[in-house]
C-alpha cells in the first residue's frame, strides 16, 4: 500500500465531556513550531470543518449528545479518506476527541467496500457504550459500538426516545467484527462494555499483560490474530499512556497506563505491518495540560516516529 502521506486535521470535539480537546490539533502544531518539527512542512495538511458551534446550543438528544452535528463530522471524515485513499496517499488523522474515530471507519468501509478492517484501539477505555447504556451520553464513549452497530440491549439500562433511536441507527457502521478488534491499554470500563468483550470474546492487552509478554510478542499476538483481514487501522488515544509520565492534558486520564517508549514501540511496529491503512491520534487537551504543553509535545514525537517508519515501509 502506497505510504505518501497526509495529515488530516479533525478539530471536532463534539463527543466529548469536557472542552478543549478541538486545540489538540493547534497544541501539536504549535508544539512541532516550537520544536522546530519539521512534521507540518514535510507532510501535506488539511483541516475538516468543525461544528463545535453546537456546543453553544441546548443539548437535544441528552443520551446522545450532538448526535445530529455527529452525523456530519462522520461525512467529513469519512470523504476526506475517501479522497486520501484514491489519490493513494495514507491517512494520518490527528483529531479532537474520540468519536471521530467512528467516522474513520465509515471512511474505510467507503473506500474499502469489500475489504475487512482489523482495528486495534489502543485507549484507556473500551468505548462501546450505545444510547442505551451511556453513563453520560458522550459520543466519544460510542465510537467503536457504531463501528460494530451494537446496542448492547441485554444491558440497557436507558429508555431511548424514537428520534435519538432513528439518530444512532444511522450513525452504525458495520464497519467492523467483533473478532477483528483488539484493545492495548485498557482499564477503565463499565460493566456493560464488560459484557460485550466477554460475550464477543474480544482481545484485550491490559497492561500488565502487555509487559508480561513484552511488546514485541504483543505485535505478533496482534498481525496472527488480525491475518484474515485485508487492512489495518490504528486508533492511538494519548490516554492510553500513564498521566503521570506525561501529563492530564487529556479529557479522561487514567493512572497506570503504558508508557510513552511502550506507545513508541506498539504503534512503530504496527506502522510497519503492510496492510496498515490509516493512523489516528486524539485526545490530546491542551487545556488540561498541567505540564504546559507536554501532552501535544508527547504526541509530537510519537507521530514523528510514525511518519518516519510508514515512509521507510512504504511505497
Amino acid at each position: 500500500m502506497s505510504k505518501s502521506l497526509q495529515i488530516i486535521i479533525n478539530p471536532s470535539e463534539l463527543g466529548a465531556g469536557t472542552r478543549g480537546s478541538s486545540l489538540g490539533p493547534l497544541a501539536i502544531q504549535a508544539a512541532a513550531r516550537s520544536l522546530e518539527n519539521s512534521l507540518f512542512s514535510d507532510v501535506p495538511w488539511k483541516v475538516l470543518p468543525e461544528y463545535n458551534h453546537l456546543l453553544d446550543r441546548p443539548v437535544k438528544y441528552p443520551l446522545a449528545k450532538r448526535i445530529d452535528g455527529m452525523q456530519k463530522v462522520y461525512q467529513g471524515v469519512s470523504d476526506a479518506i475517501v479522497e486520501c485513499i484514491k489519490h493513494g496517499t495514507f491517512p494520518i488523522l490527528i483529531s479532537g476527541d474520540h468519536a471521530s474515530a467512528g467516522g474513520s471507519l465509515f471512511g474505510l468501509k467507503n473506500a474499502f467496500p469489500n475489504q475487512r478492517i482489523g482495528v486495534v484501539w489502543i485507549d484507556a477505555h473500551a468505548d462501546l457504550h450505545s444510547p442505551y447504556t451511556t453513563p453520560s451520553g458522550n459520543l466519544h464513549g460510542m465510537p467503536l459500538a457504531t463501528a460494530l452497530g451494537v446496542d448492547n440491549l441485554s444491558c440497557q439500562k436507558n429508555q431511548v426516545d424514537i428520534e435519538t433511536s432513528l439518530q444512532w441507527s444511522q450513525l452504525k457502521s458495520h464497519s467492523l467484527k467483533s473478532e477483528d478488534l483488539i484493545f492495548v491499554g485498557v482499564r477503565s470500563t463499565e460493566p456493560q462494555e464488560e459484557h460485550i468483550i466477554q460475550s464477543e470474546k474480544i482481545t484485550v492487552f491490559t497492561v500488565p499483560k502487555l509487559r508480561q509478554y513484552g511488546v514485541q510478542e504483543v505485535l505478533s499476538s496482534i498481525s496472527n490474530q488480525l491475518n484474515d483481514c485485508d487492512l489495518l487501522y490504528v486508533s492511538f488515544d494519548v490516554d492510553s499512556m500513564d498521566p503521570e509520565e506525561t501529563s492530564f492534558g487529556t479529557g479522561t486520564p487514567v493512572p497506570g497506563g503504558i508508557t510513552v517508549r511502550e506507545a513508541e514501540e506498539l504503534l512503530t511496529g504496527l506502522c510497519s505491518h503492510p496492510r496498515i491503512c490509516a493512523l489516528e491520534f486524539v485526545e490530546v487537551n491542551p487545556v488540561l495540560d498541567n505540564k504546559k504543553n507536554y501532552m501535544a509535545e508527547v504526541a509530537l514525537e510519537l507521530i514523528t516516529h510514525c511518519k518516519n517508519t510508514l515512509l521507510n515501509h512504504g511505497a
